[in-house]
C-alpha cells in the first residue's frame, strides 16, 4: 500500500472505512488487531454507551498508525478470516463484546455488534 492509498483510505467518512473495510478484508482474507507485549488484544470501553469493544483493522498499516497514539506499547497482529470465524466471533459473542471497525485518530468509530459484523463480511466474501 502506498503512502496516497494510505492517507485516502484513512481520510474516508467513518461509513465509508467501514465499507472499505469489508472489502479489503474480503478481498486479503485477513485483518488486525492490537496487542500489548503480553499478546493481549487491545479492548476498550465506551463509557457513554457502556460497551466494551475491540477496534479492528483491515491492514497492518492502519492498526500500527492507530497505536502511534496511545500511550501502550501495541503492535499489530494479523488474524486470518479462517481463525476470526472460528474462534474470534464465538469468543467475542461470549464475552459480550463488539467490535470497531477502522478506527482513526480522529475518534470516529463504526461500532458494531458481531452479529451484523459477521453477516455484513460474509455478504462481501460473497460478492
Amino acid at each position: 500500500m502506498n503512502e496516497t492509498q494510505f492517507e485516502t483510505a484513512l481520510n474516508l467518512k467513518c461509513d465509508a472505512r467501514y465499507d472499505y473495510f469489508l472489502k479489503k478484508v474480503a478481498d486479503w482474507g485477513e485483518l488486525w488487531i492490537l496487542v500489548n507485549e503480553d499478546q493481549q488484544f487491545l479492548k476498550l470501553f465506551s463509557e457513554e454507551d457502556q460497551i466494551e469493544y475491540v477496534p479492528v483493522w483491515p491492514h497492518a498499516d492502519f492498526a500500527s498508525d492507530y497505536a502511534k497514539n496511545t500511550d501502550d506499547t501495541l503492535l499489530a497482529k494479523k488474524i486470518s478470516l479462517e481463525v476470526f470465524f472460528d474462534r474470534w466471533i464465538p469468543g467475542l459473542q461470549r464475552d459480550e463484546l463488539q467490535l470497531s471497525v477502522f478506527p482513526n485518530a480522529d475518534d470516529t468509530v463504526w461500532i458494531i455488534d458481531i452479529e451484523d459484523f459477521q453477516e455484513d463480511l460474509e455478504a462481501a466474501l460473497s460478492r
